[in-house]
């Protein structure tokens, strides 16, 4: 399955487009980092790795994930 990497420094966001249900949790949540509008449209470095990870575990499809970076 096709995934996409958004490096932060000690986080990686890990988005699969095939699984997102476009509920906009994230776009909600953290609207500094996800804009559907722009490209990329992640922007992972405009928030800490904790905000990130919170934000994450709230995506209900699960298209997002994180690993962290050693």
């Amino acid at each position: 399955m096709e995934t996409h990497e958004y490096n932060a420094g000690e986080i990686t966001i890990l988005w699969k487009p095939k699984t997102c249900i476009h509920a906009a949790v994230c776009v909600k949540m953290l609207p500094k980092v996800y804009n559907p509008k722009d490209r990329p449209w992640i922007k992972a470095e405009n928030a800490t790795a904790e905000e990130l990870k919170n934000q994450i575990e709230h995506c209900p499809s699960g298209a997002l994930t994180y690993k962290l970076n050693s």
